[in-house]
């Protein structure tokens, strides 16, 4: 495609038309591609003010949030999983003006992985193939070349360059998707485990095995060493949950108070569903009554279990974020402690089994 054409669609993508054309083309060309100036200059330039972009919208949104919480944030917005995954949604990887055949196999192999996933914006860790930096690099140079082109005006670029960081990864994706990695380290020290995972190079592939207390529990394999060392901490955590089960399941019910509530449950449900390979739980809000003053929210919270659809419905909460936690925390401790009364009768869906005043499983499969 002809740079002319490039930069038209550019524009059109962003919903931006630069005043300095030359910007936006030197935006997108590689340093391998001869007698042009490369992105190399925009793209130092936009690393820094995406990143601090990000910051300003993330200082303004959490207004009590700590330090360490905001970097987590920021780090999970401008990733460079996250930019090239944007350049591949808004079809940036096809402007891309290089001089390299190893360029083009690697973009074409992360494009084909994305566009077969489900959802390519709801991948926080990578997925089956490592995200290529170079097109990371080119969402970084376009921001730099419209802060550029809008005379340093960071407002503007926001407003501009928001789009491509659509949808923001916030702080409950934060803590409905815990690192694989981290968590597998962190479950294993609650539970007075040694974990190790050694990796090493095979030709082309790096292997990682993951050994807990010197046993080999888990192994994986990918062309990248960080793909190999997140698959295997997936693997190895699906592994765990079946060779302990009670001891992974009460680690999940630290933090419990005389209310019953259960400190980040919504987090800790969310990885007994991946443990157990459950979709993610899904909530509801239930009720929502009073005035912005006084407010009411109930909520609920469903897992789809092999043998039904599980509902949990959450105490009275004066905000939303404690509604679900409330839903989540007597969603855990159901799932714990299994000693609830069943009443079973017949619907024409299947069976409708209702397990005390609170908690309710759909399935059409006889499984008694």
């Amino acid at each position: 495609m002809k740079m002319e054409a490039s930069i038209t669609a550019v524009e059109q993508t962003i919903g931006y038309t630069f005043r300095n054309k030359k910007l936006l083309e030197e935006a997108l060309t590689h340093a391998s591609f001869p007698e042009a100036i490369s992105y190399d200059r925009l793209e130092f330039v936009g690393d820094a003010v995406l990143g601090l972009a990000i910051s300003n919208h993330l200082f303004l949104t959490y207004t009590s949030v700590d330090q360490g919480q905001l970097s987590l944030l920021r780090a999970a917005n401008v990733s460079t999983e996250k930019l090239a995954r944007a350049a591949v949604r808004y079809g940036l990887h096809r402007f891309v003006r290089h001089n390299t055949v190893s360029i083009v196999d690697m973009i074409r192999e992360f494009a084909d992985a994305v566009q077969r996933e489900d959802d390519c914006s709801d991948v926080l860790y990578g997925g089956s193939v490592k995200a290529p930096k170079i097109l990371a690099d080119i969402v970084e140079s376009i921001a730099a070349a419209v802060y550029v082109d809008v005379d340093f005006d960071l407002k503007k670029l926001w407003v501009i360059i928001r789009g491509l960081l659509e949808p923001i990864v916030t702080l409950d994706d934060l803590e409905q998707r815990p690192q694989p990695v981290t968590m597998l380290f962190e479950i294993c020290q609650k539970n007075g485990k040694k974990v190790d995972i050694r990796q090493w190079r095979n030709g082309a592939k790096s292997t990682a095995n993951v050994y807990v207390d010197e046993e080999l529990v888990a192994s994986a394999s990918s062309d990248q060493k960080d793909i190999a060392r997140l698959e295997v901490a997936k693997i190895a955590l699906h592994k765990l949950e079946q060779i302990l089960p009670a001891t992974m399941m009460s680690d999940s019910y630290d933090g419990l108070d005389c209310t019953f509530e259960i400190e980040a449950a919504k987090q800790k449900l969310y990885a007994i569903c991946g443990m157990k390979k459950w979709p993610k739980p899904e909530y509801s809000i239930e009720r929502d009554e009073g005035t912005p003053q006084n407010k009411i929210f109930v909520t609920s919270v469903l897992i789809a279990t092999p043998v039904g659809r599980l509902k949990m419905l959450g105490d009275e909460k004066s905000r939303l974020k404690d509604a679900q936690n409330s839903a989540a925390s007597l969603m855990i401790r159901a799932l714990q402690q299994g000693k609830a009364t069943y009443k079973i009768r017949d619907k024409s869906e299947g069976l409708l089994i209702e397990i005390g005043e609170r908690i309710t499983i759909h399935t059409t499969h006889n499984f008694f």
